[in-house]
């Protein structure tokens, strides 16, 4: 069997919201704790610039934590960044000192200003941040369907193809994946990725996924025990299938179709070839 499941590990990765800086254990404290102290930060070195030089716009000082946390930290503690700069520009920097009173009109409106600057910079730079993490996705997952792709077809007996299948679907969404051959309305195959044991309201699903066509998905009524997703398969030449993703309620993916499909049309075309080279040379050995 090919090494497409640890292939298929390496490349795709999961693009949880603002992990980057301190990886997908940190929890949200720290992010904001993080926005907290540059921010922090930045009111230090604004004092300090302040106290020796007389610089209009030194309010910018503050913008800089704002885009940092945004594409590092989140959208979040960008805001919180935001926010706080925009207190302590009045609170250090603008008169009378060290209180959040304000005595000039006009160093309302630049507070004002630097807020509405730090709330929108904040969302520029997240929503690009954002953008090329799912732009970084889709091709990756492109270059991975190829492989897939190319190891499926390149398997030279059903059990391979299967589970080829299950190990790829399992390395996209990082969750356990059951496939199972299905003859004259019985599981003749069954491969299994992960820790999640079907049970027989997983089967039921899987039958009624079959019998009607469509997508089951769990959790829904009639399959309100199920912890599988279930798309079927048929090939042209009369096969039965049916893919089953257990996806975490909590972390279920918005569109998981458009994937998922992908492979079970490529799925469906490789079991008819190997179906017709059953035929010509025999049951898989």
């Amino acid at each position: 069997m090919s090494n497409i499941e640890s292939k298929l590990r390496q490349d795709i990765t999961p693009a949880p919201d603002a992990d980057a800086l301190f990886g997908p254990v940190a929890s949200e404290l720290m992010r904001y704790l993080a926005s907290i102290a540059m921010t922090a930060a930045a009111t230090v070195v604004a004092v300090g610039v302040d106290s020796k030089v007389t610089i209009p716009n030194l309010s910018l000082v503050f913008v800089v934590p704002v885009i940092a946390a945004a594409v590092s930290l989140g959208l979040g503690p960008s805001i919180c960044s935001a926010i706080l700069g925009a207190l302590a520009y009045n609170f250090f920097l603008t008169e009378p000192r060290y209180s959040l009173a304000v005595d000039d009109p006009a160093n309302i409106w630049a507070i004002g200003l630097l807020l509405v600057v730090g709330l929108i910079v904040s969302s520029v730079a997240f929503t690009s941040r954002q953008r090329a993490t799912e732009a970084a996705l889709l091709k990756r997952q492109a270059s991975v369907l190829q492989g897939y792709s190319r190891d499926v077809v390149a398997a030279d007996n059903t059990k391979s193809i299967v589970s080829i299948t299950s190990h790829a679907l399992a390395a996209f969404f990082k969750v356990p994946v059951v496939v199972m051959l299905v003859t004259e309305d019985r599981v003749a195959s069954l491969e299994q990725v992960g820790d999640v044991e079907p049970q027989e309201a997983e089967l039921e699903a899987a039958r009624s996924s079959l019998a009607n066509g469509m997508v089951v998905r769990s959790g829904v009524y009639p399959n309100l025990a199920s912890h599988f997703d279930f798309w079927p398969v048929e090939t042209a030449e009369g096969q039965k299938a049916v893919i089953g993703l257990a996806f975490d309620p909590d972390e279920r993916p918005s569109a998981p179709d458009t994937l998922v499909n992908i492979v079970v049309r490529v799925f469906a075309l490789v079991l008819d070839r190997q179906h017709v080279r059953r035929q010509t040379r025999g049951p898989d050995k």
